[in-house]
């Protein structure tokens, strides 16, 4: 079986109290996430971790096929359930989180999300985002309303579109498949990181050594630049050869 390596690293960040970010790093399963939770009055901390608690405690030795149904099974199970959570809480309430879910196996990877948590690949210096922002500015964007280069500092940059927990809808979750190579590199994060630092500079820090292990760097990074929301980072790197 492929032995991937991996790293984690989450924090509140400077102007935050609470902590509403959860992610998953299990590389014994090929299986890592990152939430972000939403709602206020700490309801975004329940509902990162309700992902989290439920994809952890999918078992070790699931087929692909397997674990990829398990992991949308758990995650319908978690929008319905924060929904229930909302209508418990009173009218307007929500309880609600974006995830981003990245799973490998053999020679294979698949992303599945819903909101603006991200996924890069950084692929022979290359870096790619894999996944495509659930949010009311990458809509303008796609529509040709608005510039990519000016989505971030756009006043309604925070809005998303899709999230575990929120509507009226069943939970839909986009899907990205692929091949890994020896050396790809797979950062998951939530939007603390990724709207604090550029793709050069999240490309440079992806990149180096891992003397420091890269989540933390990337952590740091972001820390040092005042970012304005809560931190997480999720470093996945494909082995340079497979261990069966």
């Amino acid at each position: 079986m492929t032995r991937f390596r991996s790293f984690a690293a989450t924090d509140a960040g400077p102007r935050r109290r609470h902590n509403e970010d959860s992610y998953v790093d299990r590389p014994d399963l090929g299986l890592w996430a990152v939430a972000d939770g939403a709602g206020g009055h700490q309801a975004g901390e329940v509902a990162s971790g309700m992902i989290r608690t439920a994809l952890e405690a999918i078992p070790e030795g699931l087929e692909a096929n397997r674990l990829l149904a398990e992991v949308r099974g758990r995650l319908l199970g978690v929008h319905a359930a924060l929904r229930e959570e909302a209508k418990r809480r009173g009218p307007g309430a929500l309880v609600a989180s974006t995830v981003a879910v990245l799973l490998a196996r053999g020679n294979h990877f698949a992303a599945l999300w819903a909101g603006d948590s991200r996924i890069y690949l950084l692929r022979n210096g290359v870096l790619s985002q894999i996944t495509r922002d659930h949010s009311l500015v990458q809509e303008m964007v796609d529509a040709g309303a608005l510039a990519p280069e000016e989505a971030e500092r756009h006043p309604h940059a925070n809005v998303i579109t899709r999230a575990v927990g929120a509507g009226d809808e069943a939970l839909v979750l986009d899907k990205v498949t692929g091949t890994g190579m020896p050396g790809d590199r797979y950062l998951l994060c939530s939007d603390g990181l990724s709207k604090t630092l550029s793709e050069a500079e999240i490309t440079t820090l992806l990149a180096m050594p891992n003397s420091e292990p890269p989540a933390q760097r990337l952590l740091a990074a972001a820390l040092a630049r005042e970012a304005g929301d809560n931190v997480t980072a999720v470093v996945m790197i494909w082995p340079a050869g497979h261990d069966m």
